[in-house]
């Protein structure tokens, strides 16, 4: 059988960690920032963890 190769989309947008659990970005901090509160483009700062449904897609796509 040959190796599946991972998706290349996905590969760019999350991360899996030592523990197995998949990292994102959070939406809404690329463009438009001038309207939006410093209150919620901090909020928007840092990874998310995905949900453990979408996890399990994500996961897939990455080839793991």
């Amino acid at each position: 059988m040959p190796k599946n190769k991972s998706h290349s989309g996905a590969s760019k947008r999350f991360k899996v960690t030592g523990s197995g659990k998949v990292l994102r970005e959070r939406a809404g901090k690329r463009h438009l920032l001038e309207h939006k509160s410093s209150r919620l483009t901090r909020r928007l700062t840092g990874n998310a963890e995905m949900a453990p449904g979408d996890a399990k897609k994500i996961k897939k796509l990455l080839g793991q």
